[in-house]
């Protein structure tokens, strides 16, 4: 345990030091004395102001009434956790109108009546709970030397003032999901700066309008094609010019074009694709080469053993082998040395030595296994050669389950593939292209299409003309959003309207309801990637607090981290 006591006038350089070092730029406090004891520090400490002004009427008392102490926790110091024994006073109020009688006097930027904490230490709580939330906060703060609770630190989040309002000249605004599917909630942004305005509990109109109406000085307001926001906008912002997104724009467009395709439908059950170019022949394989790796070669090689004069690699191997292994027995060496001698293994030596001739070796195959299959393998073989292969397998495995069959398809399948005669797999018919796969055709950037890509993109193109329509109208859209020629808008709603197609001509007909919105998406920079962006954030922060993401503490945490 260490003490320090600056009491004389001799140490009084020494006091002010350790004060500045404690509390830097905290007025109206004497530290007294510093204990250190084991993991703790405490640090004793008084007020002394001779007079203090009353909380309640402002006016100063010097008239002491008694004093006691007080034991904030402060910020820890060298892994200590530190504790401020502060001395305070109670002061009368002479004041007759005032309704205090007595006040105690509170240090400012250090203590706040009725804290436990000091206010730096708040405030560093609070820093905590925002920027790794609730357990995560808890256990950094626990390494730091002020072990609080999860529950504490959020509270401490809650404390903290609201950033101070501006005055934006452009907003964006769109909604973000407090509860999936069920409860939506409103964000605003700052489309210059991209900071968070503010979060509202609703996505309706009727909670848009008030925030809006607090703000006159808004000129532009970046939104999806929601109704709600564009009613909002005209009732309490008339004065601000609308901008559809882009975004949205597109993805309307996505969705009204595969309303389309799914109309033609029909159309892509007939597809017929351009023949691929053959493969070289340079990149062919000769038959002859295959003879030289163990491939279908090295099979036919065994199948070859099986004459009384084998001949081949196999053939010429087993021959050496086996004059090689009788050379050596007859030499007196045993099976077990012939083994070492060779390097091979005792059995193997063991076959050498037994097989009277080398031809043995490639002729002592055994017999094929019986099976379940082997009573119908007469009538399978008859069926395929009457029917000469026009009879499927599934109809043979039918006519063999009819006669007491009891096995699985796959086993009648896999001996007709294997054994009978003639037989050629067939190549399943190409898949018919989906709905959405088709819709990503027409929609995605030809950049990013592979060739089989654009292949079917062609071919679909071909069998239907609607589609073929419809690929030139989102084309020259996607050109308007690119190049941002909303000119040329009328011309494109009149030649969609025109089509008379099924989700494509309904998007372009009901453009007519928002045009200035959209017009206005298509000619300016504006856009809505800002709020877009500041919503992934928000759904990042409710996973981080698992949870416990409650209205009020994630805009809270929105609004200052």
């Amino acid at each position: 345990m260490w003490v320090v006591r600056p009491r004389s006038f001799a140490v009084d350089d020494l006091a002010y030091a350790i004060q500045e070092l404690l509390f830097p730029g905290v007025s109206g406090l004497a530290v007294t004395a510093v204990y250190g004891t084991g993991p703790g520090m405490r640090v004793e400490a008084r007020c002394t102001p001779p007079a203090v002004a009353c909380p309640g009427c402002e006016q100063e008392a010097a008239r002491v009434h008694s004093s006691y102490l007080r034991f904030p926790v402060d910020l820890s110091a060298a892994g200590r956790t530190v504790t401020v024994a502060l001395r305070v006073r109670r002061f009368f109020c002479d004041s007759a109108p005032c309704p205090r009688r007595t006040f105690v006097e509170q240090v400012p930027g250090l203590t706040r009546r009725h804290g436990q904490v000091t206010e730096r230490l708040r405030n560093t709580l609070g820093v905590l709970g925002l920027a790794p939330a609730g357990r995560a906060g808890a256990r950094m703060a626990g390494h730091l030397g002020v072990p609080f609770s999860r529950s504490t630190l959020l509270r401490r989040v809650m404390d903290l003032p609201d950033p101070a309002a501006t005055a934006p000249r452009a907003v964006g605004v769109d909604d973000f999901a407090l509860r999936r599917g069920h409860v939506y909630g409103t964000v605003v942004i700052d489309a210059d700066t991209h900071q968070v305005l503010d979060l509202l509990p609703e996505r309706d109109a009727d909670t848009l309008i008030p925030w809006l109406e607090g703000h006159p000085e808004i000129e532009v307001i970046c939104r999806d094609r929601s109704g709600a926001y564009a009613d909002a906008a005209a009732t309490a912002a008339p004065q601000a010019q609308q901008v559809a997104d882009r975004f949205h724009l597109w993805q309307n467009l996505a969705t009204a074009t595969e309303k389309t395709v799914a109309a033609y439908r029909e159309h892509l059950k007939t597809l017929t694709l351009d023949a691929t170019a053959p493969e070289p022949a340079w990149e062919t394989p000769l038959p002859e080469e295959s003879d030289d790796h163990n491939g279908p070669g090295h099979e036919e090689k065994l199948d070859e053993g099986k004459e009384d004069n084998p001949t081949g690699k196999f053939a010429d191997r087993a021959r050496a082998h086996h004059a090689l292994v009788h050379e050596l027995l007859a030499q007196g060496m045993s099976l077990r040395g012939t083994a070492q001698h060779l390097g091979w293994g005792r059995h193997t030596v063991q076959r050498y030595a037994r097989a009277a001739r080398w031809q043995d070796m490639v002729k002592g195959r055994k017999p094929p296994r019986r099976t379940k299959l082997d009573p119908f393998k007469p009538y399978l073989e008859h069926r395929w050669t009457e029917e000469q292969g026009q009879v499927t397998i599934l109809d043979l495995h039918r006519e063999i389950t009819e006669r007491g069959w009891r096995g699985h398809y796959s086993l009648v399948r896999d001996w007709i593939r294997r054994a009978l005669p003639d037989y050629e797999k067939a190549p399943p018919p190409p898949p018919t292209p989906s709905v959405r796969q088709v819709t990503g055709l027409l929609t995605r950037h030809p950049g990013t299409l592979t060739e089989d890509d654009k292949l079917l993109r062609k071919a679909v193109l071909a069998r239907s003309p609607e589609l073929a329509t419809a690929a030139d109208l989102v084309s020259s859209f996607a050109e308007m959003l690119t190049t941002l020629s909303g000119t040329d808008l009328p011309a494109w709603i009149n030649q969609a309207a025109a089509a008379n197609l099924p989700g494509i001509s309904s998007f372009a007909t009901g453009l007519h309801s928002d045009y200035d919105a959209v017009t206005a998406g298509l000619t300016t920079h504006w856009n809505s990637g800002p709020v877009e962006g500041a919503v992934n954030r928000i759904k990042m922060l409710k996973r981080q607090m698992f949870g416990r993401a409650g209205f009020d503490l994630l805009r809270k945490r929105v609004l200052l981290s």
